[in-house]
């Protein structure tokens, strides 16, 4: 009995070292909230990163795990400081060896953190976003599987040079294209245009694309969080909230237009002296496709306001668009450049 039990000791101990290291911080969100309640409802920011690993049988034979919590707190009240703290933390473990990081947090604002994670991440090491839509009390909990999967895509060689990716619902998402597109369930994330760019399957990361060209921004330090502006045209609009950014102490605004880029003309002499004074981009409401550059020539159309100054997001949506606009301007990015870096980013990958 004692010779086996040796001879499992010596097989198992090489194979638990082989393990690639991942790093796994938690700044809160959904899959840390639990309840006081029979019901399991007024869920509240509890769990740690420990917590939650404990919780996934299966992790120690995909990699050892390195835990970290940032911070605890709902994912719409993350800001961009504890965003970049949590780059800043991916940044200096991929320094220490690990070769990936996992990022959980709460699913509200993902879709512009990851951006802003992917804007800034220079290294090859995979960087995940994950985070649940059901909290760890209710019934078929979605946490555990994301967390699993996240860990896994972490891991594969194949994750390597793709960016920051997002993880739910065994998918694959580039953050640049990934939106949150139902207000709940699992299946509440979806990439525009181009789909996922792949799945999880039988413990496998398959992917279906190559990654894109990747270009990361030089990060400021300290990073002062400028004001910028997300509006979005509607039907009968005056100009009213755009006249009310042009009078308070905006850096910048995104305009969210119809269609390809449209907005109504009674709003276009407002938007062309606000182009005059801060960088004004041009996105589609719609959050699928981009906008376009000459298709239409009336007053309000996309070609009239890139003619009046307005900077095209192309097939950025506004939401990203906003985040890509505040760190240029965050670095104090002359306006010229500002439309260079749109040109850059705003065709698919």
């Amino acid at each position: 009995m004692s010779l086996r039990h040796n001879m499992f000791e010596d097989h198992e101990r090489p194979e638990r070292m082989s393990h690639p290291r991942i790093a796994v911080a938690s700044l809160g969100g959904t899959i840390t909230m639990t309840s006081t309640r029979s019901d399991g409802a007024g869920v509240r920011p509890t769990l740690t990163a420990d917590d939650l690993l404990a919780a996934i049988p299966g992790l120690a034979d995909i990699a050892e795990l390195t835990p970290a919590t940032l911070i605890t707190a709902p994912g719409a009240s993350l800001t961009f400081t504890d965003v970049l703290a949590g780059l800043e933390w991916a940044r200096e473990q991929v320094r220490h060896g690990a070769v990936g990081a996992v990022l959980i947090q709460g699913t509200d604002t993902i879709e512009e953190t990851a951006y802003l994670l992917d804007l800034y991440w220079d290294s090859p090491a995979p960087l995940v976003v994950t985070g649940a839509m059901r909290a760890p009390q209710s019934a078929g909990a979605d946490g555990p599987a994301n967390l699993l999967a996240a860990v896994q895509v972490a891991s594969a060689d194949a994750s390597r040079d793709r960016g920051v990716l997002v993880v739910l619902n065994d998918t694959v998402h580039a953050a640049e294209r990934v939106r949150k597109t139902q207000a709940s369930g699992p299946d509440a994330f979806a990439s525009a245009s181009f789909g996922p760019l792949g799945y999880l399957d039988e413990r496998q990361v398959l992917y279906g694309s190559a990654p894109g060209s990747r270009r990361a921004l030089v990060r400021p330090t300290p990073f002062a969080m400028p004001a910028v502006a997300l509006i979005e045209a509607v039907l009968g609009d005056s100009g009213e909230m755009l006249r009310a950014v042009g009078a308070a102490s905006f850096d910048g605004v995104v305009l969210a237009g119809f269609g390809v880029g449209h907005v109504p003309s009674s709003t276009v002499e407002t938007i062309e002296a606000l182009a005059h004074t801060m960088p004004v981009v041009l996105a589609s409401r719609t959050g699928s496709r981009g906008t376009h550059r000459a298709s239409y020539g009336f007053s309000g159309s996309e070609s009239d306001l890139i003619a009046r100054g307005v900077i095209p997001s192309g097939w950025l949506d506004a939401r990203k668009a906003r985040i890509l606009l505040a760190c240029l301007l965050a670095a104090r990015t002359p306006k010229a450049e500002i439309r260079a870096e749109f040109d850059h980013r705003a065709r698919p990958a």
